[in-house]
């Protein structure tokens, strides 16, 4: 049986994790089984997430595979670009300085800030009363 060419990137953005699987074809991109226009609604999203096969000029060498869950739609849409970003580089190293120059590979490490005890929220306190 021949073997599978493909290479493999995971990205994360907030509680999103994608693992991306690109494969030498024409351009067909799935999302969790799913048409990418089916999946990703707004065009910011799509323009997000296409971000380093664009950059890269690589849109129509590869078939892009992803399977993606956790977060919203939009945490999403960023993890499938770090995670397609990341295997752009597996396939061919010399992409690294494009890629890395727009910002693609840093985890975006910023996430939801936990609630405290004896408090509202993560911030807000309960209303102060002198008396």
């Amino acid at each position: 049986m021949a073997d599978l060419v493909q290479y493999y990137g995971t990205g994360r953005r907030k509680a999103a994790i994608a693992r991306v699987f690109l494969r030498p074809g024409s351009g067909d991109f799935k999302v969790n089984d799913k048409p990418f226009e089916t999946y990703f609604v707004t065009e910011q999203q799509r323009v997000s997430a296409k971000r380093p096969l664009v950059l890269t000029e690589t849109a129509n060498t590869f078939d892009v595979v992803v399977r993606v869950s956790g977060g919203g739609v939009a945490a999403q849409a960023d993890a499938v670009k770090m995670g397609i970003a990341r295997a752009l580089l597996e396939f061919n190293a010399e992409l690294r300085k494009t890629v890395k120059a727009d910002g693609l590979l840093t985890r975006d490490a910023r996430v939801k800030e936990r609630k405290k005890y004896g408090q509202k929220g993560a911030r807000k306190r309960f209303q102060f009363s002198k008396r």
